[in-house]
């Protein structure tokens, strides 16, 4: 059979060959439609009946730049009429389906009703989503679809404008491509100041920028994220600080002894009061506290986040009409400081769980490079056939381009798969360039 889209010679033959040959809604495999979370959550059987209640499957969101966002699914059960009241999963408030679409190309065709089986889109309604559940009775109020397996994102890159007065623009550009496409990710990091966007890969993620470009006329460049690196101590140490600062009028006094001492990696942080007999009052405290976590969202050797720290506040002296709040902010900053210098501090990387899938003849390569960038090799298995499944702890600073990497490793025989594991130290060298580039504040 013949077909032209260009001309529409053959479109009947086709069509006729597809009604013979392939399954109707009724003969087709359903997907799994499940009631309820987790444990509890039970298969439900849905069946292509026009006269049964309404359910549709939004499997894409589109903004359209006449229409406007679109929810675009696949009727699996009853019909859907414009004019019809419709929820959206489990929201309590119906939307009036104003006009009810089918697309056609790049044509958007109003119909006025659609039944199991038909491909239909509604318009301006913001509360729909990916993955999202449409239907026309409370009955079905916790369906939704066995969860669909999306490609995590592994390539990432930090975009920065390149005129001013573009981040409204830009802004309202992430929030529909990520509405649109479900596996790009958009993070935000406050320690480096910087959006990311992550996607499938490279050539996925150049893509997203010509359409940034192309369609909304924004010029982003961009460069690989940073590294959050985090800081730590490694042994126990005591610190003291006294803050005494006189002007023409009130003067400022704080004075702090306080302990620290290293907690497991991922405890966090605890800030441990143990003054007693009042040499600091009671309602400084938090000021101490809050001097100590400055330092640890700032940063004491190389300007990163401190974490896995017990501080124990134990001592000091105040002045009964010098002390203030501001004072000991600053003597527990300071002591906390001064402490730190004392506790060997050390700086830490975050470490990723790395899989990677290849052909057996390709395995040596992939292990050889892995070993040469400070990855740790937990081992190989064979997955099907000739496919190698290789697993790894690799730093992410040695994976920025790994996709690149991989793909000339392996002639494009390779995928890979990662995920933060954990933080470790890094090495002396890495260690005493971070501290280098280091310019910490005055205060």
């Amino acid at each position: 059979c013949f077909v032209s889209a260009e001309t529409g010679s053959g479109l009947n033959q086709l069509l006729n060959i597809i009604t013979k040959l392939m399954p109707s809604p009724y003969e087709a495999n359903p997907p799994q439609f499940m009631k309820g979370e987790g444990e509890s959550a039970k298969p439900i059987e849905v069946t292509a009946n026009p006269d049964d209640h309404f359910i549709g499957h939004v499997f894409k969101i589109k903004v359209d730049p006449y229409i406007g966002r679109m929810g675009i699914f696949r009727i699996h059960q009853g019909t859907i009429k414009a004019g019809d009241q419709v929820f959206i999963g489990e929201r309590r408030k119906a939307f009036k389906v104003a006009h009810l679409y089918r697309l056609q190309g790049k044509d958007t065709i109003e119909i006025a009703s659609g039944v199991a089986g038909d491909i239909c889109a509604v318009s301006k309604i913001d509360e729909l989503h990916f993955d999202a559940v449409l239907h026309s009775s409370h009955d079905e109020d916790q369906y939704h679809l066995s969860s669909i397996s999306l490609p995590p994102p592994m390539h990432g890159v930090a975009l920065e404008l390149q005129r001013r007065g573009d981040e409204k623009k830009l802004s309202d550009a992430l929030h529909r491509l990520t509405a649109e496409d479900p596996s790009l990710v958009l993070e935000y990091n406050a320690q480096a100041n910087e959006t990311v966007l992550r996607g499938i890969g490279d050539l996925h993620l150049r893509l997203v920028l010509e359409r940034m470009k192309d369609e909304y006329e924004l010029d982003v460049a961009t460069r690989p994220p940073k590294i959050s690196y985090r800081e730590t101590v490694t042994r126990k140490a005591e610190g003291h600080h006294r803050h005494k600062k006189q002007t023409g009028g009130a003067g400022q006094f704080g004075e702090v002894h306080l302990k620290i001492e290293p907690l497991p990696r991922g405890a966090g942080f605890e800030f441990v009061n143990k003054v007693v007999g009042g040499s600091i009052p009671s309602q400084f405290i938090p000021a101490v506290e809050k001097g100590v976590r400055q330092l640890m969202d700032d940063g004491a050797v190389a300007g990163y986040p401190l974490q896995d720290v017990r501080v124990i506040v134990y001592d000091g002296k105040h002045h009964p009409v010098d002390s203030k709040e501001v004072a000991f902010v600053a003597a527990g900053k300071k002591a906390f400081a001064n402490a730190i210098g004392k506790a060997a501090p050390i700086v830490l990387e975050p470490i990723a769980h790395v899989e990677v899938t290849t052909t057996g003849d390709h395995v040596g390569d992939i292990t050889g490079h892995l070993a040469g960038v400070r990855g740790r090799i937990h081992g190989n298995d064979t997955v099907s056939g000739n496919q190698v499944r290789i697993t790894a702890e690799v730093p992410v600073s040695e994976l920025g381009d790994y996709q690149t990497t991989l793909k000339s490793l392996t002639g494009g025989e390779g995928a890979f798969t990662m995920a933060f594991d954990h933080y470790d130290a890094v090495p002396p060298d890495v260690q005493k360039r971070l501290i280098q580039e280091f310019r910490p504040s005055d205060d």
